[in-house]
């Protein structure tokens, strides 16, 4: 279970040193046009400050020049943030953070949590659905961690009105290439998950993968017990997401820009909560 330390405190930007080891060998640099007058490292710390502020692009606050003016535009900042977007640069850092955590023994996967969260959108826009049961107008995504609150694997992505359980049939192909990439094996790993994962097509896909699944049954308005051999439970196990996903997702929070989704398009919104994702991870990493 996680326990309650000083090195959880969630980063919000990155040092020079932290920068050059967790996110610049991930980066696409452009290679035409004039060098940009302002590092990298300080693109990406704005980028991080939006994420945490929640502001609009343009109320981004900006240090000052020597003479007075703003040392960039925020449009050249948003342009960086589309460029990083459209090359894949965010799950590259993404998975070079789960790949830390894996070569600092940081990983604990003998048990790993799943579970969905639902973001309402401010506006309109792609990907999205009215949820019957948060009655929000929004979309939801499916994460993974494991017992030290890590998020290992890549969320996916549906409509806000979608049932959750064919999703975990979509997310678990990105847990294994995680698992793949990285170098750490599943195999004989316990997956926990609520009552709204039952069904025996969610129980073999864990199964062919060669670990256990530890779902709540769900009764489905039953008033007797199902027929048949009872499937592995462990309650104790399933305590653990109060303390895992649960704690993940409250961690999001911290993250105001996430609260609600304001991208009208979709990938934008994807962006900035991966973004929060790896620095969860990172808070390994970051502890001043």
């Amino acid at each position: 279970m996680a326990e309650s330390q000083q090195w959880q405190r969630i980063p919000t930007q990155l040092s020079i040193a932290q920068f050059e080891q967790f996110v610049l060998p991930h980066l696409i640099v452009g290679s035409r046009g004039p060098a940009p007058k302002l590092g990298l490292h300080a693109i990406f710390n704005y980028i991080l400050r939006l994420l945490y502020m929640g502001c609009q692009w343009k109320e981004l606050p900006i240090e000052k020049g020597q003479d007075g003016r703003p040392e960039i535009h925020y449009s050249r900042i948003y342009r960086m943030f589309r460029f990083w977007q459209a090359g894949g640069c965010f799950d590259a850092i993404f998975t070079g953070s789960v790949s830390a955590l894996h070569a600092a023994n940081l990983l604990d996967t003998g048990v790993i949590h799943g579970d969905g969260t639902t973001t309402a959108a401010k506006k309109g826009g792609d990907n999205l659905g009215f949820s019957g049961h948060k009655k929000v107008k929004g979309d939801k995504v499916v994460a993974f961690c494991e017992r030290r609150c890590n998020v290992i694997a890549p969320f996916v992505t549906a409509p806000g009105n979608q049932n959750e359980s064919p999703l975990l049939r979509e997310a678990l192909p990105q847990v294994m290439r995680i698992a793949r990439e990285v170098g750490f094996s599943l195999r004989g790993a316990i997956v926990s998950l609520d009552g709204a994962y039952d069904c025996r097509l969610n129980r073999k896909a864990i199964f062919n993968r060669g670990m256990t699944p530890n779902i709540n049954a769900n009764p489905r308005g039953r008033k007797k017990s199902k027929r048949g051999r009872k499937p592995f439970f462990d309650p104790a196990i399933f305590e653990e997401r109060f303390n895992t996903i649960e704690r993940v997702f409250a961690w999001e929070d911290k993250f105001r820009r996430l609260l609600h989704r304001f991208e009208r398009v979709s990938q934008l919104h994807y962006a900035f909560k991966t973004l929060a994702y790896t620095l969860i991870n990172l808070r390994h990493f970051c502890k001043n």
